[in-house]
């Protein structure tokens, strides 16, 4: 069997998945109501991917929050 070995993508993914729990938490709705709203502003790309490098190195309660204040904000604008 071959060892497991972690890697870049898989790093992203699983913090992704993370800030994705944490944030529908904070906002009190499922992860899959929470990755949906992401996916339809683009903010898992625009907002998680784009901005690992600095995302990743902060707390997850942080991260949740940005990216739910981050997702209201945009469905907002949307709205306006």
């Amino acid at each position: 069997m071959t060892p497991y070995h972690r890697t870049a993508t898989y790093d992203r993914i699983h913090f992704a998945t993370m800030a994705i729990e944490s944030g529908a938490k904070r906002l009190g709705i499922s992860p899959a109501e929470m990755y949906r709203r992401l996916k339809r502003q683009d903010l898992i790309h625009k907002r998680l991917m784009r901005h690992y490098d600095l995302l990743h190195t902060q707390s997850l309660d942080y991260v949740a929050q940005d990216i739910a204040e981050t997702l209201l904000n945009w469905e907002n604008e949307e709205q306006q």
